[in-house]
C-alpha cells in the first residue's frame, strides 16, 4: 500500500491548554485521534509523513489580529504552536514537500475574530487566517478559498475576510437560529469591496451524509471551479457528527471522508469536533485516508446505524430549495447601492466571548475601492480594555487607500479620544502597537 498523494500530517494536542479539566475543547480531543492513527499503522503507509509544529511569531498574528491590548495578554504558547502548525502545513505545499498537508492542531480558531480582547468560542487566534497571511507575505497575493465545515458558523474567519476580495469563504454549517453563534445567514455576502465573496450555507438540524454531499457537489464545487482559487483550504471541524454532544446533525466518518476527497482541498485545519471517542478517531482516520488518496470504504464507527442516521425527506426538500438561493448569492448576487470609491462605508458590530464574559462595541468603516481591499478602520470599546482604534493598510494597498491610512494614524497620534492605536500596515510590513 502507498499513498496515492504525498501527505503530510502535523499533529499537536496541546497538553498544557484547556478551559478546564472537563470543557470539551481539551487535549483528549487529539490524543484519542494520535493513538488511533498510530495503531491503524498510518504512518507506516509510504508517503504519508508525521511532522512537528513550527511556533508563530508574534508577528504572524500581528499580520492578521488586532490583539487588544497586545499578543501576548490574548494568547499562550500553545496558541502559537497552533498557529505554527498551520502554518508548517502551508510550508509543506508551498516548498513542494507535500502534494496536501492536514494539520491535527488545537487549540481552534475560526471564531476568532479581526479585533480579538479574548477567548470566544474557544478560539483566542485565527489559525487558518495566519496561515493564509502567511503564505501571502512569502508567496505573494494568492486568491483563496476557504470551506468551512465546522458545524457552527465560522464568524471570525468570515469577519475577518469581510472586505478581501481574494479571498473566498464558504462556510456550510447548522443553521444560526439553532446553535452558537447566531450568524451564517444567507444575506451575509461580504462588504462592498468583496461583495459576494463570502457565501454561507445554513443547513437544518438532522443533516445527513446526503444533505452534506449534495450542497458539495451541487453549490461548493460550482462556486470554486467559477472562482478559479491557487488554494482550497478546509476548515475542517467534525462535530457535524452524529455523536456530537453539542450539536445537532447526523453526519458519518465516511461521509466527512467522501466530502474531503470531493473537495479535494490543499490543505485541511481541525477546527471543532467534541465526541471524543465516538467521532474524532475515524473522522480524523478517514479524511487522512481520503486526502492520501486511499481507500476508506471499510471505515465505520462501532454504533453505527444507517437506519437511524437516514436524513428525513423534510430535510432534504429543505436542502434542495436553498441550493438555488444559495447559487444565486454568489452568480447573481442583488447587487447593494455602494457609493463611490474613496467613500467610507460603516457598519456597527457587538460582539460577546462567551468564554472570558467579554463585550465589545465596534464601529468598523472601510474605505470604498476598486483596486484594492480598501483601507480598514475599526474602533473597539471594550468591557475589559480602554477603547482602541485599529487601523489596517492591506496587502496590495492602492496609493489612495495607504494615503488615507497613514493619515488617520497621523491624526489619532496627535489627538484622539482612543487611549490604544494599532496599525497594521501589510504593504510595508510595519505592525505597530501604541499606547496614546
Amino acid at each position: 500500500m502507498r499513498a496515492g498523494n504525498r501527505l503530510g500530517v502535523i499533529v499537536f494536542p496541546a497538553f498544557d491548554w484547556a478551559i478546564s479539566p472537563t470543557h470539551p475543547e481539551r487535549q483528549e480531543r487529539l490524543l484519542y485521534t494520535q493513538d488511533q492513527l498510530r495503531e491503524e499503522g498510518i504512518f507506516d503507509i509510504p508517503g504519508i509523513t508525521e511532522y512537528k509544529p513550527e511556533i508563530a511569531s508574534v508577528e504572524d498574528v500581528a499580520r492578521v489580529h488586532f490583539c487588544i491590548p497586545d499578543v501576548a495578554s490574548v494568547t499562550t504558547e500553545s496558541h502559537l504552536i497552533s498557529a505554527g502548525g498551520a502554518v508548517r502545513a502551508a510550508r509543506l505545499i508551498m516548498e513542494g514537500q507535500a502534494d496536501k498537508a492536514f494539520a491535527l492542531v488545537r487549540p481552534p480558531g475560526h471564531h476568532a475574530m479581526k479585533v480579538v480582547h479574548g477567548n470566544r468560542g474557544f478560539c483566542n487566534v485565527n489559525i487558518e487566517a495566519v496561515m493564509i497571511e502567511w503564505i501571502r507575505e512569502h508567496y505573494g497575493q494568492k486568491r483563496i478559498a476557504i470551506v468551512d465545515t465546522d458545524c457552527h458558523h465560522g464568524d471570525g474567519t468570515q469577519d475577518i475576510y469581510w472586505h478581501d476580495p481574494n479571498t473566498l469563504f464558504i462556510s456550510l454549517h447548522q443553521d444560526g437560529r439553532t446553535l452558537y453563534p447566531g450568524s451564517g445567514h444567507l444575506e451575509e455576502l461580504g462588504g462592498p469591496n468583496a461583495f459576494a465573496k463570502t457565501i454561507n450555507i445554513p443547513l437544518p438540524p438532522m443533516t445527513g451524509d446526503e444533505g452534506f454531499l449534495h450542497v458539495i457537489d451541487n453549490i461548493v464545487i460550482p462556486i470554486l471551479n467559477d472562482f478559479r482559487p491557487d488554494l482550497v483550504i478546509n476548515s475542517a471541524g467534525q462535530d457535524n457528527h452524529y455523536s456530537d454532544p453539542i450539536t445537532n446533525m447526523l453526519f458519518t466518518a465516511r461521509g466527512y471522508a467522501l466530502l474531503n476527497e470531493k473537495l479535494s482541498p490543499d490543505i485541511a485545519v481541525l477546527e471543532g469536533g467534541y465526541s471524543i471517542q465516538g467521532a474524532l478517531p475515524y473522522v480524523n482516520c478517514g479524511i487522512v485516508l481520503a486526502m492520501a488518496g486511499l481507500d476508506y470504504s471499510f471505515l465505520r464507527e462501532p454504533d453505527h446505524d444507517a437506519q437511524r442516521l437516514r436524513q428525513d425527506p423534510r430535510v432534504t426538500r429543505q436542502i434542495r430549495l436553498m441550493t438555488d438561493a444559495v447559487l444565486e448569492n454568489y452568480f447573481r448576487p442583488k447587487r447593494k447601492d455602494f457609493p463611490d470609491p474613496g467613500t467610507f462605508i460603516s457598519r456597527r458590530k457587538r460582539i460577546f466571548y462567551d468564554t472570558d464574559m467579554i463585550a465589545d462595541e465596534q464601529v468598523e468603516s472601510v474605505m470604498r475601492c476598486s483596486e484594492c481591499a480598501g483601507v480598514l478602520i475599526i474602533e473597539s470599546d471594550s468591557s475589559i480594555n480602554p477603547p482602541a482604534l485599529c487601523i489596517e493598510i492591506p496587502l496590495g494597498a492602492c496609493a489612495r487607500c495607504r494615503e488615507a491610512g497613514l493619515q488617520r494614524h497621523e491624526q489619532q497620534l496627535a489627538r484622539g479620544r482612543h487611549r490604544i492605536l494599532q496599525l497594521i500596515n501589510r504593504p510595508d510590513k510595519i505592525y505597530e502597537n501604541r499606547s496614546v
